[in-house]
């Protein structure tokens, strides 16, 4: 799955850490979706100011090698390859910092920050915080077409805010080969045992890959533009909690590696993941290990800001993450948002019929790089 590049390795690190943050995040009910690409180009902008134990520890969680100048340079490339005008669909990827206008960060980080993501600095006053906020939420909102809405929730930021990092990115795709709408009709989806609501589900019968193992069926729906949508269909209608417990970046891997060509009728329900709430992500990180540059005591962000002042000094107080997806008979659309919050411390086989008809996983993934754009689970299709 990932090429062999000098990309190869922030694509593996990326992915690595997508499945390790979903195992944690999905404890929460319900459909679920996040841009491992987002957080992952938040976190590594921001864990090129850290230093020390900090560094280190941000660097094991998001599974970074190298020094730092190196991993966001690379980022910076594999940035430019997705946005390629030349392809035939859309990804946009912004980045942008917004500091406090009186607070002094280091030339030398704004100026890699800048050259690694295309990351200007905007200096705004947090001291008037619900204007502030409204600004970069606005930014956020103009960068995803209006799908990503108040990544910032109201009393995120305050006085004490002295940089908001952030990133966004939007997904547009047609299917290779497009659902006929005529051939859309409501068939019954397994939420749970006893409750299976009528849903809105898309037919097509065409070749396309598909592998099975491990208790699962995994389907590939390419789009146009080199990338595809990776749906991971539970064997037993109630699997899906054991496939995610076990789901690791080799396994996934594997399964991608065995996918094969296949006749087949295919049913695969409309779905859209809209949250009106974003995803905290700060205990999510802890629990992977990123602990440190959370601690007001003992963060080192001196890459970013120095101060004599230990009061005066940056530490995390919050990730904030907002993810939609959008799957219809044309094809995709999806957007996410990424916000870093920092202040003062304080083997395949044909298969004639593949009904998705109960809970699954999907991942939007690069076919070119490897990259997973977005990955999720859809539980309730209308839900």
């Amino acid at each position: 799955m990932v090429p062999g590049s000098e990309l190869a390795p922030t694509v593996k690190s990326n992915n690595a850490f997508a499945l390790e943050l979903y195992d944690h995040a999905r404890a929460a009910p319900g459909n679920l979706a996040m841009s491992p690409a987002s957080i992952s180009l938040a976190l590594s902008m921001t864990w090129g100011g850290a230093r020390g134990e900090t560094a280190r520890e941000m660097a094991q969680v998001l599974h970074l090698v190298g020094a730092a100048s190196a991993v966001m340079a690379s980022w910076g490339k594999l940035g430019t390859s997705l946005v390629d005008p030349t392809r035939k669909l859309k990804i946009r990827i912004a980045n942008r910092l917004f500091g406090e206008q009186t607070y002094e960060l280091e030339q030398a980080y704004l100026e890699q920050t800048r050259a690694a993501y295309g990351a200007a600095l905007e200096p705004i006053d947090f001291a008037t915080a619900e204007a502030a906020r409204a600004r970069i939420n606005h930014w956020v909102e103009t960068q995803t077409e209006k799908r990503i809405r108040d990544l910032l929730p109201q009393g995120s930021i305050d006085e004490l805010t002295r940089l908001v990092l952030v990133n966004a990115i939007y997904f547009l795709a047609d299917w290779k080969s497009p659902f006929g709408s005529e051939n859309t009709h409501d068939s019954p989806f397994t939420i749970e045992p006893g409750r299976r609501p009528l849903v809105p589900t898309m037919h097509q019968h065409t070749s396309f890959r598909i592998a099975k193992a491990d208790g699962i069926t995994m389907l590939e729906l390419p789009y146009q533009g080199g990338a595809a949508m990776w749906i991971v269909l539970p064997d037993e209608q109630h699997g899906l909690a054991e496939v995610e417990s076990s789901l690791v970046t080799e396994k996934l891997e594997r399964w991608s590696d065995l996918l094969r060509s296949a006749q087949l009728e295919v049913a695969l329900p409309r779905f859209t993941i809209d949250p009106p709430d974003p995803l905290d992500l700060a205990d999510i990180l802890k629990a992977c290990g990123m602990r440190l540059a959370f601690d007001g005591a003992a963060a080192d962000f001196s890459g970013i800001a120095r101060s004599l002042d230990p009061a005066q000094r940056l530490c995390l107080s919050a990730v904030f993450h907002k993810a939609f997806v959008k799957v219809d008979e044309n094809g995709t659309e999806a957007a996410a948002a990424t916000a870093v919050v920092m202040l003062e411390r304080g083997p395949a086989r044909n298969v004639e019929e593949l009904k998705i008809d109960h809970p699954f996983l999907f991942f939007i993934v690069d076919k070119l790089s490897g990259l997973i754009l977005f990955m999720g689970r859809v539980v309730d299709p209308v839900g």
